[in-house]
């Protein structure tokens, strides 16, 4: 067994203490770099300056006019109305979507029948096309079933969100693909049916993928743009946050609405990070459950 000599040492010593600042180093940049937008649009939603173009960076004087303004003015710009419309159908089509893939994923991972492998492979075929391939196609169906006018825009929405999202079932078919078949059996054996075994034993031991799949099928319809802004058009009832926003930044708008886009970013974060920090506590608890299973 041989010994470094103490200078051998402190030159291996100096050269890991060298490394590690200049990561902690690269990962401050890093993060500086990631918080900065945020911190800015934050500030920003607080700016007393009207517009869009101005000499400093940060606000030289702050308000809350602009949280007030994004709430009160609706002779322009709906912007509470809009919250109301996308909040119904990211809530609907999480509900929907987290049905469907969970189900799906759910089969595909215990159940063993004869299309299985081909639709396997479909599904993964489909997915290396992106989604808006299909999205004029999508439009004439939902317009051709009167889907496109009036309140029925938001339905339209919720099944464009949710229909096909059964195809996106690997990760979760992987998570169940390792929670072993034997507890299954020994269920069944005992006379519980496939859904009784699917409702109440897998899915207590699958909080980590639920809360995933539930965070991903709220996030996606509460910043879609493309599909909401070919579906809703020009009927400004049923515009959701992200078309709103967007309409904040045209340049009739640009100038009276800049700081109220700041704010409305801010506001359409709220949600999110509600359902995040909800969420949360329940991925740890089922963490743990895994570890200790």
């Amino acid at each position: 067994m041989t010994t470094l000599n103490p200078a051998k040492k402190n030159t291996v010593s100096g050269r890991k203490r060298a490394v590690n600042i200049l990561v902690h180093l690269l990962l401050a940049l890093l993060a500086f770099i990631w918080v900065m937008p945020i911190v800015w649009i934050v500030l920003t939603s607080f700016r007393a300056e009207p517009g869009s173009y101005v000499n400093t960076f940060f606000p030289q004087s702050y308000t809350l006019k602009n949280y007030v303004k994004l709430f009160t003015d609706r002779n322009v710009l709906n912007f509470p109305k809009m919250f109301g419309n996308t909040l119904i159908i990211a809530i609907c089509s999480c509900c929907i979507s987290t049905f469907f893939v969970l189900s799906v994923s759910y089969s595909l991972s215990r159940m063993r029948f004869k299309l299985r492998k081909p639709y396997m492979n479909m599904a993964m075929i489909l997915g290396l096309f992106p989604g808006f391939m299909a999205m004029v196609a999508q439009y004439y169906i939902l317009k051709a079933m009167g889907f496109t006018e009036g309140s029925m825009i938001r339905l339209a929405l919720i099944i464009v969100y949710s229909a096909t999202t059964g195809l996106g079932f690997q990760i979760s078919k992987g998570y169940f693909d390792t929670i072993p078949r034997s507890i299954d059996e020994a269920a069944i054996m005992d006379g519980a049916t496939q859904w009784e075994v699917f409702t109440r034993i897998t899915m207590p031991l699958s909080k980590p993928i639920i809360i995933y799949t539930v965070m991903t099928s709220f996030i996606a319809p509460w910043v879609d743009f493309i599909f909401a802004r070919v579906i809703c058009r020009a009927n400004a009832d049923q515009f959701t946050v992200a078309i709103g926003l967007w309409n904040m930044l045209q340049k009739e708008y640009i100038n009276q609405w800049y700081t109220c886009f700041a704010a409305g970013a801010v506001v359409i974060s709220i949600p999110i990070a509600i359902l995040f920090l909800f969420m949360q506590r329940f991925y740890v608890e089922g963490m743990s459950g895994a570890v200790k299973g």
